[in-house]
């Protein structure tokens, strides 16, 4: 990583975004489509750190020196609620970088549709005497996000080949075109899936374990129909393999 470009920054904070932005200018992809490279975006795009030159695709990158546990911190809850409702959200990028050698470690591509309200967590209001009191910030839940839709883009410091990781983002795709609830409910139902560490799995394992859909969608009263409905919908995705007589197998 570039690291001279830091020295003029006092901040560990801003050393550490100048340089983990300029790192990305140099080696971060598009996902979506062949583009080599991404742009920097505008000083005044909050939203957003790079954009595709080709496709327009937007992209925010988060970077830690520790590794991404449980949560990823973002921006205003009621901001993030809206836009995954919208469909606003822009891919996300988390970078762990070795804090000595300045070297990165691990980077994930998380595609902006699989963001849902299931993995937003709100955070306390800050508190009367902050600066910004009664402000309401939010976690990212990384455990509510299925494997499929955490692509490795580095991994212990060695990149994935950039055809495997289009070819990840693609096989989620077909939930870029779905409204929020409509692909929430995919990807929790994948998840669920994911958790029962079981290659091969029947409709009554996936019922057995309903009542944790029932808390994630508390409004819908068809949770029985909504599980077959949305097993189908990974059996058109090439994510789960239909056996017959209610038995599934997930896919490599």
């Amino acid at each position: 990583m570039p690291v001279h470009l830091g020295a003029a920054y006092k901040s560990p904070c801003q050393r550490a975004r100048v340089i983990s932005e300029a790192w990305g200018v140099d080696n971060l992809y598009c996902p979506r489509c062949d583009s080599p490279q991404l742009s920097k975006s505008g000083v005044n795009a909050r939203v957003f750190d790079f954009i595709c030159p080709t496709c327009t695709a937007e992209f925010q990158l988060k970077s830690q020196s520790h590794a991404f546990s449980r949560r990823i911190t973002d921006s205003a809850y009621e901001v993030m609620r809206r836009a995954i409702e919208e469909n606003k959200t822009p891919h996300f990028f988390a970078l762990q970088y070795d804090a000595l050698s300045w070297t990165v470690r691990n980077l994930t591509l998380i595609p902006s549709f699989a963001l849902t309200l299931s993995c937003l967590e709100k955070r306390r209001p800050l508190a009367a005497t902050a600066r910004r009191a009664g402000w309401v910030g939010c976690n990212i839940l990384l455990s509510n996000i299925p494997l499929d839709a955490r692509i490795a883009v580095v991994s212990s410091g060695e990149p994935a080949n950039r055809e495997s990781v289009r070819r990840r983002y693609r096989r989620l795709q077909p939930l870029e075109r779905a409204g929020h609830d409509k692909r929430g409910w995919t990807l929790d139902v994948l998840n669920l899936v994911r958790s029962l560490e079981k290659q091969e799995f029947s409709l009554h394992d996936v019922y057995r374990r309903s009542d944790e859909l029932r808390r994630l969608h508390p409004d819908n009263l068809h949770v029985p129909e909504k599980i077959r409905q949305q097993l189908q919908r990974l059996r058109d995705m090439g994510l789960v393999q239909f056996l017959g007589c209610g038995a599934y197998r997930l896919s490599s």
